[in-house]
């Protein structure tokens, strides 16, 4: 990892299975999670890291990169001792997710994608512009980073159980997004909800429902990385 790439500030929460989340590009836990995570930290316990310029984690001196943002993500729970966990990612985070599934098999036990996607698409693309005009330069790394992006060699790949939730009236990141993931990904299951983007936030009980119905039948484990690696 590069010196210049700083330590995501991360907070933990709860009790029980790891859940680690992935926030959006240009947001942060606090932005994308804060209406559902009393229901997340219920019974998992939950890590919340903030991308490079997104809550109280610091700007990086160079561009972001997929893999090591996503080996900072799994290293803000390894090193808290939360050594096996759920990646459940948001928008950007779907990628995340994915990737972290591909190069840390060892600590990824199921993947939850929201509105998510593996490679930008044209109207994704055409909204760049705009979107990066009204980000504080902080937030720009986020937005630079998208159209590099492309995890669909990955998905044949992935051998956790995964849950697709698609947000069907989203005005940022398709439909179709989700649907190729879900495609894409062997056994996965599929769900949707008539939501724009941020679906946590705006029907965070329709959303909570298959999400948390999703991980409590999953295998039960405690996360716990007895070594503290």
């Amino acid at each position: 990892m590069r010196d210049s790439f700083p330590t995501l500030a991360t907070t933990v929460t709860g009790t029980g299975p790891g859940l680690l989340l992935a926030h959006g590009a240009t947001g942060s836990i606090e932005g994308n999670f804060a209406p559902v995570l009393p229901a997340l930290t219920a019974a998992h316990t939950v890590v919340a890291p903030d991308y490079p310029g997104s809550g109280e984690t610091p700007v990086a001196d160079a561009p972001l990169d997929l893999d090591q943002l996503t080996d900072s993500v799994v290293d803000s729970a390894v090193r808290r001792g939360v050594g096996r966990f759920a990646v459940l990612g948001f928008s950007l985070g779907t990628l995340v997710a994915v990737r972290a599934a591909i190069r840390h098999p060892e600590r990824v036990t199921a993947l939850v994608l929201t509105a998510g996607f593996a490679r930008p698409d044209d109207h994704l693309l055409g909204l760049l512009p705009d979107w990066r005009a009204e980000e504080p330069p902080a937030l720009h790394p986020h937005i630079d980073l998208i159209p590099s992006l492309d995890t669909t060699g990955d998905l044949a790949e992935v051998a956790v159980p995964t849950l697709v939730v698609a947000t069907t009236a989203d005005s940022m990141v398709l439909p179709g997004g989700s649907r190729s993931l879900a495609a894409g990904i062997r056994g996965a299951r599929y769900a949707e909800i008539d939501s724009d983007h941020v679906v946590m936030v705006e029907r965070p009980e329709e959303w909570l429902k298959p999400v948390l119905d999703f991980l409590h039948s999953l295998p039960l484990s405690d996360g716990k990385d007895g070594e503290g690696e």
